[in-house]
């Protein structure tokens, strides 16, 4: 792992021990996240409590957990230097320009580091925990950097704090799974323009894969994915945009991205 500073190892040393007593770890998959180099780690959101978990996966595979925060949240007193002094990444939300949005995280990808995406961007307030429709913030990233997607998936920090009740019940090595997979093909859309249908068929892709890889871990069959579109569709030539291939002249709709960055939580 690269020198990392001080605060980073301080929080490691203190944060480390409490997970290991709260949680029992089934953990898979580590050689999947590269041990350096550029890498956009995308992950399920099923709880205000999995940030930590995944954190703790990512910083004992050699890397350090490096997620996208509200920019806002590095100037409240006491808070911001402490994110900060975590190598946090500001985004700043609600920009014209979507694009400009994940500048940070572009740079930080250039100078070889791993960042860690939810591209649900919150946690399910009702209903099942299966991932949901994807924000397209990740494909922005992808299609800007190249830089290869690693899913990651985990299971049981619900049973910590689950977001449907919002309740926290700390018990002692509680079952946490989390899985590494491959690095998701993405290989048809290198280079592409980063039009609406190339964003959305770029995080469906995404979505399907987290979907799977929750379903091999609770042995069910996940239900139909929503498209990441949804809603927002763009019709371009009597074709509704989402289809799965490259396109090149549609620009994509300006929208905030920094959503489907952003633990919960804010930081590791």
């Amino acid at each position: 792992m690269r020198r990392i500073g001080v605060w980073p190892r301080v929080a490691a040393i203190f944060v480390k021990p409490l997970l290991r007593v709260v949680t029992r770890r089934d953990w898979t998959g580590m050689e999947h996240i590269p041990t350096s180099g550029g890498v956009i780690m995308a992950a399920n959101h099923l709880s205000e409590f999995d940030p930590f978990v995944v954190a703790h996966f990512v910083y004992d595979s050699g890397r350090w957990p490096q997620y996208l925060a509200k920019s806002s949240l590095f100037k409240v007193p006491v808070l911001g230097p402490i994110v900060k002094g975590l190598r946090q990444i500001p985004v700043e939300r609600g920009t014209v320009d979507a694009a400009k949005a994940l500048d940070a995280a572009v740079v930080a990808l250039g100078r070889g580091e791993g960042v860690i995406i939810y591209p649900e961007g919150t946690t399910p307030k009702s209903g099942d925990l299966w991932p949901r429709r994807g924000k397209t913030g990740i494909a922005r990233l992808f299609l800007s950097t190249g830089a290869p997607v690693i899913p990651i998936v985990t299971w049981g920090a619900q049973q910590i704090f689950d977001p449907r009740e919002r309740k926290l019940r700390l018990r002692l090595r509680t079952p946490v799974t989390v899985v590494a997979g491959d690095e998701i093909d993405l290989s048809k859309w290198k280079g592409a323009e980063p039009t609406a249908a190339n964003l959305y068929a770029i995080t469906d892709e995404i979505m399907l894969v987290l979907r799977t890889m929750v379903g091999d871990i609770t042995g069910e069959t996940p239900p139909p994915a929503p498209s990441s579109a949804g809603k927002r569709a763009i019709v371009n030539e009597g074709k509704v945009a989402g289809v799965p291939k490259p396109e090149v002249g549609t620009t994509a709709e300006q929208t905030s991205v920094a959503d489907s960055a952003k633990p919960s939580t804010g930081a590791p």
